[in-house]
Formats: C-alpha cells, sequence, structure tokens
C-alpha cells in the first residue's frame, strides 16, 4: 500500500488540492498547505520510488522563488489597471455613458440592452474589473430598464454578461495574469484578444436583437418623454462625417513625414478637432450641433482618449504593459478632476480596493509556487502532460478535454485561481503539442468568462444580486411600486449568455485567425536566394587572404604559418628532398640514450 501511495502520489496530491478547495478553504492557504504536507509525505516516501525527487534541502529554493513572484514587473501592472477602474468609476463616467447611449439607442427596440452592452465594451477597455462595470451598470440601468418594462430576465442576464467583457477586451486582468503564466508578453496578449473581445460583443448585440423579433414586448424603446436629449442623430452622422474628413486630410498630409503613424496620427486630429468644436459649440450655445450629438461627442471621447493612451501605446510599442497602466491611472485621475468628482475619499477608496485585490493575487501566487515546488518534485508535471498528450484525438481531443475541465472548475473557482492553479499544468502539454500558447491563453481566457456567470456560483451574478432591489420599491420618476428582481431571474437571464460564451470558444478554435493575427504578416523568405560566401585562403598572401608579413595570418612574428593555400599541395624539390615552402623538419629525438644537458 506504501508503494502504491509512492508511485501515485502526484494524482493524490491533485485531488487533495481540489478537496481542500471543495471543503471551502481559502485558495492561497490551500495551496500552501497542500505544498507543505505533501512535501513531508514526498520526502519520507522518496527512497520507495524514484519518480520522487524531494528532500529537505529543497526547501532552501523556496526564498528564492517567492522573491521571483514578487519582483516580477509583468504583475505590477495588474495594482495600476484596478486603480484605474475603479477611479474611473467613481468618477461617473459610466453614469454618463450610459445615460448618453441609452438616448442614441433609446428610440429602437432593446436600446437601453444596447447601450448596456456598448458600455460594457467601453468600460472593458477602460477599467478592465468586472465587478467595476456590473456595480455600476446594475445601479444606473437597471431601475431605468425595469422602468421602462423590460423583461427582468433579460436585463439581469444583459448587464452581467456586458461586464464579463472586461474579462477578454483588454487591459484585462486576466490576461495579464495569463501572459505570465505561459511566459509570453502581455502586448502579444492584448493584440490576440482584441478581435475574439470584440466578436463577442457582437454576439451579445444579435442575441439582443433575435429577441426582439422573439419576443417583441420584452425590450420596448424609451417612450419619447424619457428622451431628454431629443433627437439629433443625423446631426451627428454630420459631425463625425467632417471629423472623418479632416483624419483624411491630415493622414495625407503627415504620410511623407511620418510613415506608417501618419494614419494614427490623423484619426487623431479628427477626433480632437470635433472634441474641440462641441465643446465650443456647447459652452458658446451656438447650437451648430443638436444637444445628442454634443453630448455623445463629449462624453463619449475622454474615454476612447483613455483607451488610445493604454492600449494604442502597448499596441505600438512606445509602453510596456505596466507603463500603460501608469499612465491609465494618471489618465483617469485627469479625467475625475475634470468632472470636479476628485477628492480625498475617492482616492482613499480606490487605493484600499487595489491593495486588497493585489494582496490578494500575491498570496494565491505565493500558494502556488509552494504548491508547484512540492507537484514537480514528485514529477506531477510529467504526470498531467503524459495524461494530456495521450488523449485520444491528439490537438483536437486536448482542446476539448481542457475546455470541458476550465468549464467544470469554474464553477466552483474565480478565474484568478483557475490562471494560478491549472494553466501551468496545461501549459506545457499544450506546447509539446505545438499550440500557440498566445491562442491558448486567449482560449482559456474566454472560456474562464463562464467562471462570472455560472449559476449558482457566478461572480458577476452576486455583483448584480448585491445591488439590484430584493422588496418593492417606489420608482421616483413613475411614482409607481416596482417589483423586485429574484434570484432566480438574475440566473435564468445568465444562461443564454453562458451558452454564447461556449459558442464563442467553439468559433476560437475553428477560426484560430483572430487570434492568430498578432504575428503580423512577415515576409516571406525563399529559401533557394539564400548565399552564403565563405572568404577563400590564401590570395596574394598568406592566411585567410591577409597580406602576408612573415608571420601566420598575415600577422608579424603571428603563428608563423605558411602562406597560400593549405589545401594545395606544394611542388617537390628538385633533389627529391623537402618539398618547397615547408619547413625543415627536424630530426626525431633518440629516446633509448639519456637527455644530454651540456
Amino acid at each position: 500500500m506504501i508503494e502504491f501511495i509512492a508511485e501515485n502520489l502526484a494524482p493524490i496530491m491533485f485531488v487533495s488540492l481540489v478537496v481542500f478547495l471543495l471543503l471551502g478553504y481559502p485558495v492561497a492557504f490551500a495551496l500552501a498547505a497542500n505544498g507543505l504536507l505533501f512535501f513531508v509525505i514526498g520526502v519520507e516516501l522518496a527512497p520507495l520510488s524514484d519518480s520522487i525527487n524531494l528532500s529537505w534541502p529543497l526547501l532552501n529554493a523556496m526564498p528564492e522563488r517567492l522573491w521571483g513572484v514578487m519582483s516580477n514587473d509583468t504583475l505590477l501592472a495588474i495594482p495600476f489597471f484596478t486603480f484605474m477602474g475603479i477611479v474611473l468609476e467613481r468618477s461617473g463616467m459610466a453614469e454618463d455613458l450610459l445615460d448618453t447611449i441609452g438616448q442614441l439607442f433609446g428610440p429602437i427596440r432593446g436600446g437601453l440592452a444596447y447601450a448596456v452592452i456598448f458600455v460594457g465594451a467601453l468600460l472593458a477597455a477602460t477599467t478592465g474589473v468586472v465587478a467595476a462595470s456590473v456595480i455600476a451598470m446594475g445601479l444606473i440601468s437597471l431601475p431605468i430598464m425595469l422602468r421602462y418594462g423590460y423583461d427582468r430576465s433579460i436585463a439581469s442576464g444583459v448587464i452581467a454578461a456586458s461586464g464579463t467583457l472586461a474579462q477578454i477586451i483588454p487591459p484585462s486582468l486576466v490576461l495579464i495574469v495569463l501572459a505570465d503564466q505561459l511566459g509570453r508578453s502581455v502586448g502579444d496578449m492584448y493584440a490576440g484578444a482584441l478581435i475574439p473581445g470584440l466578436v463577442l460583443t457582437g454576439l451579445y448585440m444579435g442575441y439582443i436583437l433575435l429577441m426582439t423579433f422573439i419576443r417583441r414586448d420584452s425590450m420596448p424603446a424609451l417612450p419619447p418623454e424619457a428622451r431628454s436629449l431629443g433627437a439629433g442623430v443625423t446631426s451627428l452622422l454630420i459631425a463625425l462625417a467632417v471629423a472623418a474628413a479632416f483624419a483624411y486630410a491630415a493622414h495625407v498630409y503627415l504620410s511623407p513625414t511620418q510613415g506608417e503613424n501618419a494614419d494614427i496620427l490623423g484619426a487623431t486630429v479628427g477626433i480632437v478637432f470635433i472634441y474641440v468644436v462641441a465643446l465650443i459649440d456647447k459652452n458658446l450655445n451656438i447650437n451648430m450641433m443638436s444637444r445628442l450629438a454634443q453630448q455623445v461627442i463629449i462624453v463619449l471621447i475622454p474615454p476612447l482618449a483613455l483607451i488610445f493612451l493604454v492600449l494604442g501605446t502597448i499596441f505600438l510599442g512606445i509602453a510596456t504593459p505596466t507603463e500603460g497602466g501608469a499612465m491609465g491611472a494618471v489618465g483617469a485621475l485627469i479625467m475625475a478632476a475634470a468632472k470636479g468628482r476628485l477628492n480625498l475619499d475617492v482616492v482613499r477608496s480606490a487605493l484600499a480596493s487595489t491593495t486588497r485585490l493585489s494582496a490578494f493575487v500575491l498570496f494565491i501566487l505565493i500558494g502556488a509556487r509552494v504548491f508547484s515546488l512540492t507537484f514537480y518534485g514528485v514529477n506531477g508535471h510529467l504526470w498531467v502532460e503524459h495524461l494530456l498528450v495521450s488523449m485520444p484525438g491528439g490537438e483536437v481531443g486536448f482542446l476539448i478535454a481542457v475546455n470541458l475541465l476550465v468549464f467544470f472548475l469554474a464553477f466552483f473557482l474565480d478565474f484568478f485561481e483557475l490562471a494560478f492553479i491549472i494553466v501551468p499544468l496545461l501549459a506545457p502539454a499544450a506546447d509539446k503539442l505545438g499550440i500557440d500558447l498566445i491562442w491558448f491563453g486567449v482560449l482559456l481566457g474566454i472560456n474562464m468568462q463562464t467562471s462570472f456567470m455560472h449559476p449558482p456560483f457566478g461572480f458577476a451574478l452576486f455583483y448584480l444580486r448585491s445591488v439590484a432591489a430584493r422588496v418593492p420599491y417606489l420608482d421616483k420618476v413613475t411614482g409607481k411600486m416596482t417589483a423586485p428582481v429574484t434570484t432566480g431571474q438574475i440566473y435564468w437571464g445568465a444562461v443564454p449568455f453562458v451558452g454564447i460564451q461556449i459558442i464563442m470558444v467553439a468559433l476560437t478554435i475553428m477560426f484560430p485567425q483572430m487570434v492568430m493575427h498578432y504575428k503580423g504578416s512577415a515576409a516571406a523568405v525563399d529559401p533557394s536566394t539564400i548565399k552564403i560566401e565563405v572568404p577563400g585562403f590564401g590570395g596574394q598572401g598568406g592566411g585567410l587572404g591577409l597580406p602576408d608579413n612573415g608571420g601566420g595570418l598575415g600577422l608579424p612574428g603571428g603563428l608563423q604559418l605558411p602562406g597560400g593555400n593549405p589545401l594545395e599541395q606544394p611542388p617537390a624539390a628538385p633533389d627529391g628532398g623537402q618539398p618547397q615552402g615547408q619547413p625543415q623538419t627536424p630530426p626525431a629525438n633518440d629516446l633509448s640514450q639519456p637527455p644530454s644537458f651540456n
């Protein structure tokens, strides 16, 4: 029995970790306790198995491993992006966006739902924090959607799902962690995840469009009296056309001097121009634009500028993700100050939340390092790799099994825990199968989104439950008693969006180029055109074609090598003796006599 345990210590250790987690122990402490417990067991059983490589001196490596965690510059982006997201949420940006975009889409059925999805994508690209997005939209949008007769399940599902876009649209926190665990660039991970994130946003909108035809009364349009900004879509379209014209003109003007950067600089010129015009038009009461066009431009451009400040600088190679996060945090403070909402309470709250999340991530990382030290010592990584690589179906079978595993574990673990525990075990097997790890990381990131939406443990559902009305309340605008939102309605509303996320996983597997575009289009090299020239020996002098000054390699007194081509036979001497040009061979020593020192 003892020999059986010694030979199978890796799977026993993994199963024990799952039991610890299911019992409800904190993840960081469950990882560390499991690692230390099985380290002691492994040291005692090491003589009984060749697969156990543990000894007490191995613990001396632990401080170095922990120092490696704390000195990781890549993970420094997590507190920066967290701070940026919380400051933006406190600054009222989400409220302004939801109100303005809701007015823009209000005249059509499902307009508020479209607005929530659109704003969710914008908040995801500026904050990267799921909790902040869900709570902000739950507080602002849910009462409005209920006020105007939206189905409670659909309204709840749209808000929860839109908040989870912060999981996959850069600058997502989980993409930073996945890149670190996979040993890949965060910038490449962001570039690879951008298109799948936008496609998923489109699928959410497609579902809303479908439901407006299937259940026409589930998402009515806003009544005319609720459209405080009035009409003015034509004015907005004209303003956008003018901005596009200025952008194109700037692009043409800058192309000779700026090259490839001319398109980005041209777009910047067009956006700044239309933003300045909208500000002047509003503040001076010129009313050249409609109120709707003014509000959309003034509210929408600052977060778009912040997105460019963060993601644009990363994609252009100007800044690292850590530096981009720092610039985003400063930009968020400037935006909050511009709105007059930056005060000590906002900064204190943001710092407290950032410190709490950063400590949470750090403790999980430390526990994961303790666990991995023991798990690798019992060759657990080889066991997992062999188990996954030898699955039937090859690469496709591996991907199906891995996604089912992550989908199941997402019922019980959040994305940080999945990234720190599961991904380091899956990455070696994926790499051995020839799977691109950036594509694999984005695929896992999309799958991990379901950890926020799984009933009954999804965190996005918990966030929405915390801000949704639990008892009937009196609506401030209509003066009518409004029924609460039940937990069952929140759960049922999430189910269709979990299905959409699974469809997105399948689409990413079927169309990998959505992610693989991050590699760019490198020019192909024809091997037949490659010509290697080796410098010839000899030449006018000796050595390697260097001038012969009497010494080896053409240097005076060098290695005293002869000139000419050493591969050619020198001409024989006329008397049949030593060939010409060759040094005289010294006579062999007579070893039969003792040496003479005279």
